[in-house]
């Protein structure tokens, strides 16, 4: 097979892959392809947490036919008992003859044994294709693997001049409706929202998931930073589908239990009387939470920052000016001298309707 063929191959397990954004938390995006003399025979992707593999789909619509085929697959399969049987054991029985894999997975139960046991059973192995953009994918699980932390994705919106919110506090709406939409996919893809007990307090938000195609049943947890716990029980987003924790000081005070079912209160270690951003991330791991999507004000955003703690910024940038008396984007003291500033390597910008997107992240 050519090596256009085969990142022709893979490229279509990527975008199988990618069917499942939503959906497979806290396990990892997969797609897998198997090709028989040239023609596709098998394709799937991993659905949801629980439910097959990536490779068990495809290996099943293939059938016979697997038997002497090459396998696509974005990450190594496993070779270890979770909620499923090992998928190296499947693709063994199958008969597959070659397996070609975008990247390693970095979980340690699997972590280059999936791809030994293949190749100690006879299958022709190769790695590395299209590795680049299988890990984008999964930025959140690799992060977790291999930092036990989330990846951390900062959402704001401002101003031509860098405002995101008028003097008084109004902030609705800076962006138009299709931003606000954009906004939604970038929810339902997170494990958990973000925000921080100041934010609650003045704009009593929702952070839910809505969108017509997603399943209603995944909200991502929301999570409130809230060191003195100070979040009011009649918070909209306490009485709303989904479940929230809220993240405090060691010793939660004793009206924790007035927040009602779904509500979670959880006592963290303090740092100065303030929240252990680093511990809080390092606790959002420990609950398999693979990507955070940070929707917060000024001060938690630029402690977060600043703490080398925000791997991707998306700004929605609406073509307005709100003047220097409004709000501005990040709470960074300290900041002095031209040397102080933060760089960013932008890797996208676009429009959506009348705003624009851009994304970026902290240079290294």
């Amino acid at each position: 097979m050519t090596s256009s063929d085969n990142y022709k191959h893979m490229a279509r397990a990527l975008r199988l892959a990618e069917r499942g954004l939503y959906s497979t938390h806290p396990n990892p995006r997969v797609g897998c392809v198997i090709v028989k003399d040239d023609r596709v025979v098998g394709e799937g992707w991993h659905e949801r947490a629980g439910g097959p593999h990536a490779e068990i789909h495809a290996l099943q619509q293939a059938g016979t036919e697997a038997a002497g085929a090459t396998l696509y697959v974005t990450l190594e399969p496993c070779c270890h008992y979770g909620r499923t049987p090992p998928c190296t054991d499947a693709v063994i029985a199958s008969g597959i003859e070659q397996v070609v894999v975008a990247m390693e997975d970095p979980n340690p139960q699997v972590a280059g044994n999936g791809l030994r046991v293949l190749r100690e059973a006879g299958i022709e192995v190769r790695a590395g294709l299209l590795a680049t953009e299988a890990e984008a994918l999964n930025c959140g699980f690799v992060m977790r693997m291999r930092g036990g932390r989330p990846w951390v994705r900062a959402k704001l919106a401002m101003s031509l001049d860098g405002r995101t919110a008028m003097a008084s506090g109004e902030s609705q709406w800076i962006t138009g409706a299709e931003a606000r939409h954009d906004v939604q996919r970038l929810r339902a893809r997170s494990s958990a929202i973000m925000t921080g007990v100041d934010t609650v307090l003045s704009d009593d938000p929702s952070l839910t998931v809505r969108l017509d195609a997603h399943d209603e049943a995944r909200q991502p947890l929301r999570v409130i930073l809230d060191s003195q716990l100070r979040t009011p029980p009649q918070a909209r987003l306490l009485g709303l589908p989904g479940n929230t924790l809220i993240l405090t000081g060691e010793q939660p005070a004793a009206g924790a239990a007035a927040f009602g079912t779904g509500v979670e209160v959880s006592g963290l270690p303090l740092a100065d009387g303030r929240m252990d951003l680093a511990g809080v991330l390092q606790h959002l791991g420990s609950r398999q939470i693979n990507e955070v999507h940070l929707e917060a004000g000024a001060t938690l955003c630029g402690a977060l920052l600043a703490a080398g703690l925000v791997d991707e910024l998306v700004i929605y940038l609406a073509p307005h000016l709100m003047g220097d008396a409004a709000h501005g984007l990040f709470a960074l003291p300290g900041l002095e001298h031209m040397e102080d500033r933060i760089g960013l390597e932008i890797s996208d910008i676009r429009a959506v309707g009348k705003d624009w997107r851009i994304t970026a992240r902290v240079s290294t």
